[in-house]
C-alpha cells in the first residue's frame, strides 16, 4: 500500500464521527509501538471497541512520541498507546488504563542489533565509531535504555553516544531502525525488541538483514494511558473494555493479530526501571552542561 493512501485511510479512522453516529469519537492515540502498515487491522479493532463501548472510536496514528503527548496535553486525545519513557515523565498528568501481556508477561525489552553480516560486534561496546540509530529521543527502548547502557559501559566519558560513533540519527519509527541497519544507512541501531519480534514473524526479510548483538532487562511494556482529566466513567469503562479483550473470541484474534495474550491492570510501580534510568541521564546531562 502506497504511503500516500495509508495516510487518507488514517485520515479518516481519525476524522471522528461515522455516518449515523450522533456521539462525537473517543480518540486514541497510536505511535511507532503499532507497526505504521495495519490500517485493516485498525478498522476491526475500532469496530470492536464502538460495539462494546457503545460510542464512535477514532484511532489517531503520529510518528513522534512528542506529537502524541502534545495532542494528549491539549484535550485533543481521550487515550493513547505511548512508551514508558514519556509515560514516567508526565506521572503527574496522566493514569495508567492498561498494559499489554506480551508472551505471559506485562514486560518487554530493548534490542541492540546490527548488520547481519557484521560478525565481530558481540555487544554495544563493539559499536563503536560506526553510525547509531536510535528511533525517538522519547522511546525508552529506541533511546533511553542505549544511552544509560552507554554511560554504564564508560561512565567517565561524557555524552558516550556523541563520542564514540561516528555519526547518530533519528529514524522516527522502530521498524525504520530495523530497516536502516539493514539497508547499510546506519551500523547498529536500538530498537523495541517487540517490535523486532513482530516483524519477524510479519516481515521476516527485513529482519533477517540485522542481528541482535544486545538485549536490555525486562522493562514496563508500553502502556496504554488516560488524561488525569477525562472523566472517570469513561476512563474506567475503557479500560474494563480492554481488559476483558481476550475473553471474547474475536478480541482474542485482535490480540493474536498484535502479538499479544491480554491488556492488564498494573501499578506505575511496573516502571520504575524506566523512571530510574531517567534520572540517571538526566543527572549526567546536567553534569555535562
Amino acid at each position: 500500500m502506497q504511503r500516500r493512501t495509508f495516510l487518507g485511510l488514517l485520515g479518516c479512522l481519525a476524522a471522528g464521527v461515522r455516518a449515523g453516529d450522533g456521539r462525537p469519537p473517543i480518540r486514541i492515540g497510536l505511535t511507532p509501538v503499532i507497526l505504521d502498515d495495519r490500517v485493516a487491522f485498525l478498522r476491526r479493532w475500532a469496530h470492536w471497541l464502538e460495539a462494546r463501548l457503545d460510542q464512535p472510536v477514532a484511532f489517531v496514528q503520529r510518528a513522534k512520541y512528542q506529537d502524541i503527548m502534545e495532542l494528549l496535553s491539549s484535550d485533543q486525545l481521550d487515550a493513547a498507546w505511548i512508551c514508558g519513557y514519556p509515560y514516567v515523565r508526565h506521572l503527574d498528568s496522566l493514569d495508567l488504563l492498561a498494559v499489554p501481556v506480551y508472551q505471559g508477561r506485562p514486560l518487554y525489552r530493548s534490542y541492540i542489533i546490527t548488520r547481519a553480516d557484521n560478525q565481530k560486534a558481540q555487544g554495544m561496546q563493539d559499536l563503536a565509531r560506526g553510525v547509531f540509530a536510535f528511533s525517538d529521543p522519547l522511546s525508552n527502548s529506541g533511546y533511553l535504555y542505549p544511552v544509560y547502557r552507554l554511560h554504564q559501559l564508560f561512565p567517565h566519558l561524557p555524552q558516550p553516544q556523541r563520542r564514540l560513533f561516528r555519526r547518530t540519527f533519528f529514524t522516527w519509527g522502530h521498524r525504520h531502525v530495523i530497516e536502516a541497519v539493514g539497508v547499510g544507512l546506519a551500523d547498529a541501531g536500538a530498537v523495541d525488541g517487540y517490535v523486532w519480534d513482530q516483524l519477524a514473524r510479519l516481515h521476516p526479510e527485513l529482519t533477517a538483514r540485522t542481528r541482535i548483538v544486545e538485549r536490555s532487562p525486562e522493562f514496563g511494556f508500553p502502556p496504554l494511558v488516560a488524561p488525569h482529566h477525562l472523566e472517570t466513567e469513561r476512563r474506567e469503562r475503557l479500560a474494563e473494555v480492554l481488559g476483558h479483550m481476550h475473553e471474547e473470541p474475536q478480541g482474542r484474534r485482535l490480540l493474536a493479530s498484535l502479538g499479544l495474550d491480554r491488556f492488564a491492570f498494573r501499578t506505575p510501580s511496573l516502571y520504575a526501571g524506566i523512571a530510574l534510568m531517567a534520572s540517571s541521564v538526566a543527572d549526567e546531562r546536567s553534569q555535562d552542561s
